[in-house]
């Protein structure tokens, strides 16, 4: 059996991978080069969350709980990405022990909950 090719996406720096917001059919797998995942304040700029090199998986989370993206991506530098689509991921969460699945659930609930707290915590006083 051959191994599995997987598509990949370049990017350059300045790019953007996704929106805040956008629905997603896609998570990344940063094969080379730098992303930064960005939040949209209140005060309407970004707020730099992380920044991700070489062997990072992002954008799974709108994949695992089937929501929009919690904040943005864009290539920090040339980039080159590895597609994983919907499927893929949860045909390999299916396969897993079913409480890692639980903890994965959880986990994911538990970071959108602290990404709204934090944009509420920096939400100007009225």
């Amino acid at each position: 059996m051959s191994p599995k090719v997987y598509d990949r996406l370049v990017f350059y720096a300045g790019d953007e991978v996704f929106a805040e917001g956008e629905e997603a059919n896609w998570a990344y797998l940063i094969q080379k080069g730098e992303v930064e995942i960005l939040k949209n304040r209140p005060d309407g700029k970004a707020e730099r969350l992380a920044v991700l090199g070489p062997g990072r998986l992002f954008g799974e989370m709108a994949l695992i709980d089937d929501s929009p993206r919690m904040a943005a991506a864009r290539a920090r530098t040339d980039c080159v990405l590895v597609l994983i689509n919907t499927e893929m991921l949860s045909s390999r969460i299916a396969k897993c022990d079913p409480l890692i699945r639980e903890l994965i659930h959880n986990l994911t609930v538990n970071l959108r909950e602290m990404g709204r707290r934090h944009v509420a915590q920096k939400a100007p006083a009225r």
